[in-house]
């Protein structure tokens, strides 16, 4: 079957022959019907990475299930179509939670690891990579390879972050981390510019283990660059064994999709003005459920319909600490100039990144991600003029969200690079697993 697919941010989109297996055992038959394939979970990496319109989109969403756990371990085996919303729907009344949770919970395990997701914890514990014991990877030729630090060491390593291209993931073994309580005890802080949102993260952030900062890049004026409200929190704590069950929230549903139009100038910059004002100056030791604090945007059901038909960009980067201030400058007053503007901005700081990982995205350094509605060819201009900046930087953006990066500019950002594409040569020399954004990248020939 012939099916339209795209990614979350609904470009760009392209049709692919599409197969959906019900068990492993059936994973063999796109590898060997099929001229070229990549598997896709739920779609939410945002650009061109979970489809292939020159072969076969592998959808694995039916291969979730749970294999084993150790209680006192922590390690869960499960197959790689298991989503991180089916993990706390059963592991959070047994007291433990993933160790890096993204920015949604409807993701798969395997989506996660190809991408190497990271959360709100990364400057304390780094991405979810690191929590993988090992998985099992249906490469190119059909063969089924154990993978560890042990096993299979470089496959291992080129899997972490690469993005799908590798090998179907099959099924993987993952340390979930004990808890007393789901929820967090956040404090806030409001922060009239960047500079004070930066002087905030570094001198406490050690104190907390989840870190995030919504960040306004359209409104505040020039004395205001940056403005942002900082959430930073802990782990609650206590034996009241009632809060171990998962939370339930009713989804608002986005009927349709948006005429994109309401997301303008004016309507993201009175947004933006509204957000820093509702929130306080500072408050202390507010209790959060993790629904509302992991994942805000999932009270919101498509609401990547928002932007209308034309859908939109997310750009996210990571600059090193060193000159990462000045470079953060250069973007916020690009996005600020721009067209439409950014909305749901978000500043995070990274802690050390997985330097063994050739394509992993996190390294020492602020990561801003923007949400930028796609309205003709002045966004992908703009998007160049960043590039620009994060690799003069000696930055990167993020693969999993991107939608139109050059190939130069990903060599440019990625130096360990060619060291990924001789691994992937040698398990897979005819280039059998590819995806629109391996082709884009020109990471297949």
């Amino acid at each position: 079957m012939r099916t339209l697919l795209s990614g979350w941010g609904r470009y760009p989109s392209g049709i692919s022959e599409v197969h959906r297996p019900e068990r492993l055992g059936e994973l063999n038959v796109p590898l060997h019907s099929c001229e070229s394939s990549i598997a896709r979970g739920l779609g939410r990496s945002y650009g061109d990475a979970s489809f292939n319109s020159t072969g076969c989109t592998v959808l694995t969403q039916r291969l979730n299930r749970f294999l084993g756990f150790d209680p006192s371990t922590g390690a869960l085996e499960c197959e790689a179509g298991v989503t991180i919303a089916e993990i706390l729907e059963h592991f959070i009344p047994r007291g433990f939670l993933p160790p890096v949770i993204p920015g949604t919970k409807f993701v798969t395990v395997g989506g996660a690891l190809a991408c190497d997701v990271h959360g709100k914890n990364h400057h304390k514990d780094g991405s979810f990579g690191r929590y993988v014991i090992d998985f099992s990877l249906l490469t190119a030729d059909g063969e089924l390879v154990r993978c560890s630090r042990d096993e299979n060491v470089e496959l291992f390593q080129a899997t972490v972050g690469g993005m799908g291209l590798t090998g179907i993931i099959t099924q993987l073994r993952l340390r979930l981390i004990p808890i007393e309580d789901p929820r967090v005890r956040v404090d806030f802080d409001r922060a009239e510019d960047l500079d004070r949102a930066l002087e905030l993260f570094h001198a406490s952030d050690e104190r907390y283990k989840y870190s995030v900062a919504w960040i306004d890049c359209v409104g505040g004026g020039k004395r205001r660059l940056g403005r942002s409200v900082l959430m930073r929190g802990n782990p609650a704590t206590g034996s009241d064994a009632t809060v171990l069950r998962p939370e339930r929230r009713r989804a608002i549903s986005i009927p349709g999709t948006t005429p994109s139009f309401l997301l303008n100038r004016v309507s993201i910059r009175a947004f933006n003005a509204l957000y820093y004002r509702k929130h306080p100056r500072q408050a202390r030791d507010v209790l959060c459920g993790y629904e509302s604090f992991f994942f805000p945007l999932d009270g919101i059901r498509d609401w990547n319909r928002l932007y209308g038909k034309n859908g939109f960009l997310q750009y996210q980067v990571v600059l090193p600490y060193e000159g990462g201030r000045d470079g953060l400058v250069k973007i916020l007053e690009l996005l600020r100039k721009s067209g439409p503007g950014a909305f749901l901005a978000v500043l995070k700081r990274f802690g050390p990144g997985e330097p063994e990982a050739p394509l992993s995205f996190p390294m020492p350094g602020y990561t801003l991600a923007v949400d930028i509605p796609r309205r003709g060819p002045a966004v992908l201009e703009l998007l160049r003029g960043l590039d620009e900046i994060v690799i003069d930087h000696r930055g990167r953006v993020y693969l999993a969200k991107d939608a139109r990066l050059s190939a130069e500019a990903a060599r440019a950002m990625y130096p360990d690079l060619e060291k990924w594409l001789q691994i992937k040569s040698r398990f897979d020399p005819a280039n059998r697993l590819t995806s629109d954004l391996a082709r884009r990248l020109r990471l297949v020939p």
